[in-house]
C-alpha cells in the first residue's frame, strides 16, 4: 500500500475513475446487446428508435474517453448497414 500521501490520494482517484469508467463501459455494452435483440426481431421501426439510443450512448462513451472515436465509427457503421438492410 502506498504511503506518501500524494500516492494515496492517486489510489483514491484510481478507484473513483474506475468505477466511472466500468459504468460507462457498461451502458455501451448493454445498448449494443439490446440492439443485437432488435435486429434479430423484424421490427424496423423499434430497430431504428435502439439504434438512435445506441449512437448516443457510444457518442458519450467518447466524450468520455472510455471509446476511441474510429472504434464508435466502426460500430455505429455496421449497426446503421444492418438496420438500413432489414425489410
Amino acid at each position: 500500500m502506498a504511503n506518501h500521501f500524494s500516492a494515496l490520494k492517486r489510489a483514491r482517484q484510481t478507484v473513483k475513475r474506475t468505477a466511472r469508467n466500468r459504468a460507462s463501459t457498461s451502458r455501451v455494452r448493454s445498448a449494443l446487446r439490446q440492439m443485437r435483440e432488435a435486429l434479430t426481431g423484424n421490427d424496423k421501426a423499434a430497430a431504428q428508435k435502439i439504434h438512435r439510443d445506441t449512437v448516443s450512448a457510444l457518442d458519450k462513451a467518447i466524450q468520455k474517453g472510455v471509446l476511441h472515436k474510429n472504434t464508435a465509427a466502426r460500430y455505429k457503421s455496421r449497426l446503421a448497414g444492418h438496420v438500413n438492410a432489414m425489410k
